[in-house]
């Protein structure tokens, strides 16, 4: 994360999508229990190392480790409000983008293939995975030329964020009281 990125008020940063390139931090993120922390933290907002373990059945200490690991990649920060060592954190972005065509660097290309895959294969198995990233990138790609030639564009297109997957994360979700019936 630069250092314009991190003087952003969170609000702003939050919005913005965390445009993954560096490949030390595809490697970072690409462990499973970071992963998990990531997902977990999208959906509660806030948690400590300690409540985090609760959930993926890490160890506080296991759990307190990757969080600094994902922060000192940028991926989160510590959330203010802590009391000793029960320090809540929260995501930076509301979402990071892997992309192997945005890479500069071959290594760094191969790395972002390799985590988008990593991403998928916690929703579906690895050859499902594959045919659904093959797909998509078929999809992009028609599109592509329009990004290095504007006079592509039609009269009136804007710049789109494109969401590779999507998956209810119903292990992660609160439990809610059962409404009164009255």
């Amino acid at each position: 994360m630069s250092s314009e990125e991190a003087d952003a008020a969170p609000d702003e940063a939050w919005q913005e999508p965390l445009n993954l390139t560096d490949p030390k931090a595809m490697r970072a993120l690409a462990h499973p229990v970071r992963m998990a922390l990531l997902e977990l933290l999208s959906v509660a907002g806030t948690l400590t190392a300690t409540q985090a373990s609760e959930v993926l059945g890490e160890s506080p200490a296991n759990c307190a480790f990757h969080l600094r690991t994902l922060a000192k990649y940028g991926f989160v920060r510590e959330a203010g409000g802590g009391r000793g060592r029960e320090r809540p954190w929260t995501v930076t972005r509301s979402s990071v983008r892997i992309s192997a065509t945005d890479q500069t660097d071959a290594q760094a290309a191969l790395a972002a293939d390799a985590l988008s895959l990593a991403w998928f294969e916690h929703f579906l198995t690895a050859e499902e995975a594959e045919q659904v990233n093959r797909e998509l990138h078929e999809i992009i790609d028609r599109y592509a030329d329009r990004q290095r030639d504007p006079s592509l564009r039609p009269a009136g297109a804007l710049p789109v964020e494109v969401a590779f997957f999507t998956s209810p994360l119903t292990d992660y979700a609160p439990a809610t009281e059962p409404r009164s019936q009255t």
